[in-house]
């Protein structure tokens, strides 16, 4: 046991910040219900829909996003008098709204802003799905840059094409991202990769909430929801309907007016081929040098460090200079209360001719 204690100074003390990723691939095939939809959460509310793993009746279950869809005042598609659901749609997007986009300097919920820059106007997404990720896979934020999520836009609802995939990333957001939301930080998603501009964004990601923005308008030929003009859209792409190349009233518009938020949910879950992305975990440690100088902690007081008055590891020899084994370090508080204890995987040997520096390290 020590005899005397030490008062750590500021160079004794520094501070480090880890970022862990992990790859999360998220298939097609479990959102759209891989065991006979028994993995697909619905509720009495009918205003989103959970996707798991795994029957979520089992308790092997694991919680992997939510999905559901919302409104905006003025959305083109549909009024209280003829969209199902018009009230729980438009509370939906006005939810979202609020924690991600805030309010206005008049106490007004803002729409999603196309390019991100709410304060120059331009072209709002009036109608947008979320993808809402469990923390268990995005943990303190998800990755920027990595996220990718791919949806068969062409085709019949009951057939998608597989070859009409439609895959929209975060793309460039390592070096290009907005900090204008309340939340935190977000990224524009892109349909291109190659050279993504505000006329491909097609949505938000928020990396620390977690979740994905995205217009509903990506299953039409005419992006309506955000202005007018091609936005990087491939040609034949009506969505929810048949693939003919014209604007479609069988397409998603008509999902969206007249079907309930669950029906949407159901039809993007048979569209989604697959989502992915690296999720980060913030390692924050504090490092403690534990200096032994030459002089310090060379006896111990330890009843079993002496023998009939002699050293114990000094043998026979008198003359021999003392020695100590350290195994153990504690941290006290400036009241020389026991805080913390850090044990050695083997002893060292101390002695007045060496000196020691132990590095402790506490994770948060």
């Amino acid at each position: 046991m020590a005899t005397t204690f030490k008062t750590f100074l500021n160079n004794d003390i520094a501070s480090t910040r880890t970022l862990l990723h992990e790859a999360i691939p998220i298939t097609g095939s479990i959102a759209s219900g891989t065991y006979g939809n028994n993995n697909i959460k619905n509720y009495t509310h009918g205003m989103f829909q959970s996707v798991y793993d795994y029957p979520y009746l089992s308790s092997s279950a694991n919680h992997i996003f939510d999905l559901t869809v919302g409104v905006s005042s003025d959305s083109v598609f549909g009024t209280a008098n003829n969209m199902a659901q018009y009230s729980k749609k438009r509370n939906v997007y006005n939810q979202m709204a609020q924690v991600l986009v805030n309010y206005s300097t008049g106490g007004l919920i803002q729409q999603f802003d196309q390019d991100g820059n709410i304060a120059a106007g331009g072209h709002k997404i009036k109608d947008a799905f979320f993808m809402n990720f469990a923390r268990l896979l995005n943990k303190d934020e998800i990755k920027k840059g990595s996220f990718t999520v791919t949806f068969n836009t062409g085709g019949a609802p009951e057939a998608p094409l597989p070859d009409s995939g439609l895959v929209i990333g975060d793309y460039g957001a390592s070096s290009s991202f907005r900090v204008n939301s309340p939340t935190g930080e977000y990224g524009l998603l892109y349909t291109s990769s190659a050279t993504p501009n505000i006329g491909s964004a097609v949505g938000h990601l928020y990396y620390q909430a977690g979740i994905a923005v995205i217009t509903a308008s990506i299953f039409s030929d005419d992006p309506i929801g955000i202005g007018t003009g091609p936005y990087g859209f491939p040609s034949g792409f009506c969505g929810f309907g048949t693939q003919d190349g014209a604007y479609d009233t069988t397409s998603y518009k008509t999902v969206l007016s007249s079907s309930t938020i669950q029906s949407f949910c159901d039809g993007l879950r048979n569209r989604l081929t697959q989502v992915q992305f690296n999720n980060t975990t913030e390692l924050n440690s504090t490092i403690y040098f534990c200096r032994a100088n030459v002089g310090d902690y060379n006896y111990s007081s330890n009843p079993t460090y002496l023998s009939a008055s002699k050293i114990r590891v000094k043998g026979d020899q008198p003359f021999a200079e003392p020695v100590s084994y350290i195994t153990t370090i504690g941290m006290y508080s400036p009241n020389n209360e026991l805080l913390a204890v850090a044990k050695l995987s083997e002893p060292l040997k101390k002695t007045p001719s060496n000196e020691l520096t132990l590095r402790v390290r506490l994770d948060y």
